[in-house]
């Protein structure tokens, strides 16, 4: 007995030792493409294996259960109660095998076609002892799911196509686990020979092979002909590594409806002119569709390029930012007025585009009419290299010429940034005035970047905030830009909920003779707008900015701010009486956005300045009207 004992204990060990030693080789398991899904995880783009062969990763989860139901009951009733072989039905297949010299009958468990799916030889005798070796290999291993993944992952369906995932799509053009009955028998069969089922060429081979799965006959028809892989946002989104499920922010039907408005627009631009555009969450800074150039491009529109990270100049689609700085610093305030008249700034001279001046306007104004001068002016007093340093640290580098620093023309786009990098800009400006970048994965969000506070971000906010042109969509803040020689055109803003960005150009940087942003981006800018819900910007009412009425042409009302009036210097060792005239009370008072406590009967407040500086006086009735003045405490 004991040498009984010792004997079964070193065959034991032997086993353990040979299945350690020869364990079954899953490099094909391995070698997958790449599957690219949208935020609600449907796939947007499939990219094959390296060796060129359609074949993802896939589990029971993946596919529907009327597959997994008709692949059991089709290939191997007792699946689930086997240790990988079935004794009965392999002796009855060694059987019919051993009288006809070859193998005639399969006899194989679905985990041992897993095992010879894995480790691919000629139909033998000696091969299939093999893959009973290894099938009770597979089982120790592996959960029976996931063998049952093993084998969807690595049926053959045909040519190039492999797993369940990449039949369901190529012949039906529906995810797995959308397949119905006559589907799931269809790819259920093509396996057990996959050349001569192959739908494509032997329609009705396959058709009688998949009604005999069935065990009906049905008018379902079998598709003569493979559907083309989902490709939306591949080049987008680039190529993650094979064997990869990236998850990405994008939201499937925008980014169809984004790229078929693409297709549309390119057919009216002239001729090797492209185009790009970028839609995401102003508040997450998610990207929820993304488009450069269109369906099937010429080498002359870029076809083979992501546009959205070309580094072109702006234009005036800068200039929001100059004024958010210059507002911050009290050197201008949307109601102040600004000259736009001839100046020379050392040898530069700018002009206006077309070529007049407005003589004096308010900023808010200058900044709607996109006038050059204001704009020069304000960057004159900020200093271009402050500003240009600022971006940088706010994570939006401007890509200069070589050699040279920052200077006055880059108010008019005299630097080079990317539609990413200037939608990230925007979307600060409808936020809090920090800078995130615009991200399409759901990779863990970077720390905001400050570059404006949320004051100044409100103010050029609402100072943009304009219907669009043509009977567009009202509550949109929105400005165009134009670069030199109508190379880009751009036009960017955003509303309550997104912000949106449209580049407009050619590739190779040549000009669009007679193009501007207002005339060929913005329409096409609308045009994106009316793909998304309604939501017309509102301003929470702590932001000065909701309440511009001195510079609004249509906000006459009885409020007054008597003291102290706008542009006021005062000194001040105690605290200043802040007196309104007219509006209907309760009247509000706000200095910096802070509240002043004061008598609701009464209209004035007393406040006492921190200190010497540049404060902003708010007054604010109970129907919401508001005057603000700027004023300089000594």
């Amino acid at each position: 007995m004991k040498k009984r004992a010792i004997a079964a204990v070193c065959v034991v060990i032997g086993l353990f030792a040979l299945d350690r030693a020869l364990p079954p080789d899953l490099s094909r398991l391995a070698q997958t493409g790449t599957i690219v899904l949208d935020r609600d995880d449907r796939v947007l783009s499939l990219m094959p294996a390296p060796n060129g062969v359609w074949r993802f990763a896939t589990a029971t989860e993946d596919v529907s259960p009327i597959f997994l139901d008709t692949l059991i009951r089709i290939e191997d009733r007792h699946f689930w109660r086997h240790p990988g072989v079935n004794p009965l039905a392999l002796a009855r297949a060694a059987l019919q095998d051993l009288r006809a010299g070859r193998i005639v009958s399969g006899g194989s468990t679905i985990t041992m076609q897993a095992a010879r799916l894995l480790e691919l030889r000629p139909r033998t005798i000696g091969s299939k002892l093999i893959e009973i070796a290894r099938a009770v290999q597979l089982e120790l291993r592996f959960s029976k799911r996931e063998i049952l993944g093993i084998w969807m992952t690595l049926a053959p369906m045909g040519g190039n196509l492999e797993g369940v995932r990449a039949g369901a799509l190529a012949w039906f053009g529906v995810p797995a686990q959308n397949l119905e009955a006559e589907q799931a028998a269809l790819l259920v069969a093509i396996p057990r020979r996959p050349e001569a089922l192959r739908p494509d060429r032997h329609l009705a081979r396959a058709q009688m092979t998949r009604d005999r799965v069935l065990a009906a006959v049905t008018d379902q028809p079998v598709p003569a002909q493979r559907s083309a892989m989902p490709r939306i946002a591949r080049l987008e989104v680039g190529r993650p590594g094979p064997g990869v499920t990236l998850h990405t922010t994008l939201s499937r039907p925008l980014q169809i409806a984004l790229q078929r408005l693409a297709d549309e627009r390119l057919a009216d631009l002239p001729a090797n002119a492209s185009l790009a555009i970028v839609v995401a969450d102003a508040a997450s800074r998610e990207i929820r569709a993304i488009v450069s150039g269109g369906a099937g491009l010429g080498e002359g529109r870029a076809g083979a390029l992501d546009l959205t990270r070309a580094l072109r100049s702006p234009g005036s689609a800068l200039k929001p930012f100059i004024y958010a700085m210059a507002f911050e610093d009290g050197v201008a305030a949307p109601n102040r007025v600004v000259a736009d008249l001839p100046r020379r700034f050392g040898g530069y001279a700018p002009e206006n585009f077309d070529r007049a001046f407005a003589g004096s306007v308010t900023a808010a104004e200058a900044l709607q009419r996109s006038l050059n001068l204001p704009a020069v002016a304000l960057l004159d007093r900020i200093g271009p290299l402050r500003f240009a340093v600022s971006l940088r640290a706010a994570g939006v580098p401007l890509r200069l010429p070589a050699g040279a620093d920052p200077s006055l023309p880059l108010a008019l786009g005299g630097a080079g940034i990317d539609l990413r990098h200037l939608a990230s800009l925007y979307a600060a400006l409808a936020t809090d005035g920090s800078v995130v970048p615009l991200h399409l994965t759901a990779e863990p969000r970077p720390a905001p970047q400050p570059f404006m506070s949320a004051r100044a971000a409100a103010d050029v906010a609402e100072v943009l905030t304009q219907n669009l042109p043509d009977g567009g969509r009202a509550g949109i803040a929105w400005k165009t830009g134009t670069s030199w020689g109508g190379r880009d055109a751009w036009a960017m803003g955003f509303d309550g909920i997104h912000v949106v960005g449209v580049w407009v150009g050619r590739p190779d940087g040549t000009p669009l003779p007679g193009a501007t942003g207002r005339g060929l981006a913005l329409p096409l800018f609308g045009r994106v707008f009316d793909l998304l819900p309604a939501a017309p910007r509102t301003i929470p009412r702590s932001f000065v900015a909701a309440n511009h009425q001195s510079w609004r042409p249509d906000s006459a009302d009885g409020l007054r701010l008597l003291f102290p009036p706008p542009e006021a210097v005062i000194t001040a060792d105690g605290p200043v009486t802040i007196k309104a005239m007219g509006g209907r009370r309760p009247i509000a008072f706000m200095v910096d956005g802070t509240p002043i406590a004061a008598d609701p009967a009464r209209r004035e407040a007393a406040w006492l300045p921190a200190g010497p500086g540049f404060y902003r006086v708010t007054i604010l009735d109970a129907e919401g009207v508001a005057v603000v003045a700027g004023v300089r405490v000594k």
